[in-house]
């Protein structure tokens, strides 16, 4: 018997960079984001003979992050050795979540294997302790996450505001500084970290209000805003950390400009050099055959909103 889970990888439109002191991975601040429908991570889990197995693409692996949450799950419930299977169908480790919808996707099928009967706000916190991002991949559509539980929450449901998002991806390569690492870096060394923690607490009161209202053009704005102060403090980390390559910056100026030119899309970009095109439908097309005509753009992908982790069943 085996149990298999599918989740999707989401982006952060109220950006998530640094954590808290002590245990449980908490984030130093809160988060708005987007969950997306095409890009999905799939695990498989079943029971194992004596030790626990991880396979990646059919390749056996050895991922210490994944070991350790995995003891730390087995310090609240009762599971046994596992074999554990999974599969993306976008890059992994190159700054688009794939560490969110793995986590979420893994938590996912071990309380259907396991027979826990967790809730999702529960599932939702689990996953966080894994990857910070991949507490709100277990909802769909827009979705919050923000203390003292630091569990998540879905703010719309993807039906209620349809939006795409064009996933550009300038490089296939795993990134040389995980995300982990360049939060703590960040952390330890950049002197604007304080003033990131406050200015993002107030970025995402006014995004939870500017969904509630549906208004794309001053959500645009503030993701936009967010996302550079973001990699500002990452550039101001010691020793910095620059993710972009010479067509991420082609993107933005190509996005910028359509938005300019009154067409109704913004940018945002994670820890890596890919970028995230958020636009309203009927703009989709136009932003995607612009932005696959520029220079060392590998490949240009499509998402609309996506819902939550789920079980795929037989």
């Amino acid at each position: 018997m085996s149990t298999t889970a599918q989740a999707h990888p989401n982006i952060a439109l109220v950006k998530y960079w640094g954590k808290q002191d002590g245990t449980g991975n908490l984030p130093a601040t809160p988060s708005l984001s987007i969950t997306l429908d095409t890009l999905q991570t799939t695990t498989t889990v079943e029971a194992a003979q004596g030790s626990d197995r991880l396979y990646f693409d059919d390749k056996a692996a050895d991922d210490p992050k994944i070991l350790a949450f995995l003891a730390e799950l087995r310090r609240l419930y009762d599971i046994p050795p596992l074999t554990v299977r999974t599969q993306n169908n976008f890059p992994a480790g190159a700054g688009l979540a794939s560490s969110a919808s793995g986590f979420a996707a893994l938590t996912t099928a071990i309380d259907a294997e396991c027979e826990l009967g967790l809730s999702r706000s529960t599932l939702s916190a689990l996953a966080r302790m894994g990857s910070g991002s991949a507490a709100r991949s277990i909802f769909g559509g827009f979705v919050a996450l923000e203390g003292p539980a630091w569990e998540a929450r879905q703010v719309l449901a993807p039906t209620e505001w349809p939006l795409t998002t064009i996933v550009v991806i300038t490089s296939s390569e795993q990134k040389r500084i995980p995300s982990t690492t360049g939060m703590t870096l960040s952390k330890q060394t950049s002197p604007y970290f304080p003033a990131w923690v406050t200015s993002t607490r107030a970025d995402f009161d006014l995004g939870l209000l500017l969904v509630a209202r549906r208004d794309f053009d001053a959500l645009a704005e503030l993701a936009e805003q967010s996302c550079l102060t973001m990699h500002a403090l990452m550039l101001s980390t010691r020793p910095p950390l620059l993710y972009w390559n010479t067509a991420t910056m082609a993107c933005i100026e190509a996005i910028r400009e359509m938005g300019q030119a009154g067409l109704s899309v913004f940018f945002t970009i994670d820890a890596g050099p890919q970028v995230k095109a958020v636009c309203l439908p009927q703009a989709a097309e136009e932003v995607r055959s612009t932005l696959q005509q520029i220079s060392g753009v590998e490949q240009v992908l499509t998402a609309g909103l996506g819902n939550g982790a789920s079980i795929c069943l037989s």
